[in-house]
């Protein structure tokens, strides 16, 4: 008992070490705020300084390489014209980023240079370092934009379905046979044409184990 009340003892007294240590310290941290104002403050006023200042505040923004062409360039999109609301991250495969690109473009129209234009203003990060990147006055059209864009993020493509592709399709535990179904009919259609023997063969493997599932393993449809 002796021993546990001599080391509430020094921890009282350690502690109040660290309130005093803590106390000295913000003092000191206050005292070097003010002296540091009160020098920002002296250069502030001093009139070489205060030319740099100016100087400083009008300088004109950094100027960018632009790979667009100058007929490019020169297109004026409308005050209007309601953009893109799609980004790409660079993670994402490139045909699919065009694919929705040229959907809401089609909704909204535009003519060519319009449309080299506002996919600029999808890229983003490294992908906007990457478009920057690229030869000034480059790009003339943008087949040939969106042609670099596939080539430079080629490895993000997915590979193309095959019909084998049905037999990954799989009834998860739980699943109604209704969301079972509409999966099942998406990789139909990525997939294209296909011998309906395959198709009937991959449905019934897909399907969970049940008395559905050996229903049609009785009955073959």
């Amino acid at each position: 008992m002796q021993g546990l009340q001599e080391a509430m003892t020094a921890s009282k007294v350690e502690q109040e070490r660290i309130q005093l240590d803590l106390a000295a310290s913000q003092a000191r941290n206050k005292e070097l705020c003010r002296a540091n104002e009160e020098l920002r403050c002296g250069l502030r006023n001093h009139p070489g300084n205060r030319e740099t200042e100016d100087r400083e505040c009008f300088t004109p923004p950094r100027e960018f390489p632009m790979p667009f062409s100058q007929s490019n360039m020169e297109a004026v999109i409308p005050p209007t014209f309601v953009g893109p609301k799609i980004t790409f991250t660079g993670m994402e495969d490139p045909e699919a980023h065009l694919t929705a690109f040229h959907t809401q473009m089609m909704l909204v129209g535009g003519s060519d240079a319009v449309r080299c234009k506002l996919f600029m203003s999808t890229l983003t990060g490294m992908e906007m370092d990457w478009f920057i990147s690229l030869p000034d006055g480059h790009v003339t059209t943008f087949a040939q934009l969106s042609q670099l864009f596939r080539e430079q993020y080629i490895a993000n493509r997915a590979p193309p379905p095959v019909s084998y592709d049905l037999f990954d399709v799989k009834q998860y535990q739980g699943e109604t046979l209704k969301a079972y179904i509409n999966r099942f009919g998406v990789q139909m259609v990525k997939v294209g044409n296909t011998e309906e023997p395959m198709i009937v063969y991959a449905f019934r493997k897909g399907i969970f184990p049940g008395p559905f599932c050996e229903s049609i393993i009785r009955n073959h449809p």
